[in-house]
């Protein structure tokens, strides 16, 4: 569950973008860890299973991260957490290709996340200008 700031703009582009992701990345990896959970033929657990998990945690913390940007009072710390946005965008832009390479049948629900991460990145282009 994503938490909330009162008092703050948790109405701004970029947060229901935010919030948009963490929900799609959710239903992604859950479709992805009945695919991945059975074990491979020499009896280990598929290594791509972890990266589903990874896709939910970094989205998680967009949205806080957005607005603890926008709570702060002096430029320097927000622009400190615009950077920790950028930096787990990118995150889950190597996730996504990362889980592409796995072997499971849901390979078309990750372009539509790397869409959805490709419209956040203009959306944080813009709304770190606006910081």
């Amino acid at each position: 569950m994503i938490p909330t700031f009162q008092g703050h703009n948790a109405q701004s582009p970029i947060y229901q973008k935010a919030h948009e992701i963490f929900m799609l990345s959710r239903s992604i990896s859950q479709y992805f860890v009945h695919d991945l959970a059975a074990l491979q033929e020499d009896g280990k657990e598929d290594p791509h299973l972890y990266f589903s998990g990874d896709i939910v945690q970094q989205s998680e913390s967009l949205a806080p991260e957005i607005l603890k940007a926008e709570s702060q009072r002096f430029s320097e710390a927000k622009y400190r957490h615009a950077a920790t946005v950028a930096r787990l965008t990118n995150l889950l832009y190597k996730n996504c290709e990362r889980l592409e390479r796995s072997n499971t049948n849901g390979k078309e629900f990750l372009d539509l996340l790397r869409n959805e991460l490709k419209k956040f990145r203009i959306l944080h282009r813009n709304w770190q200008l606006t910081l």
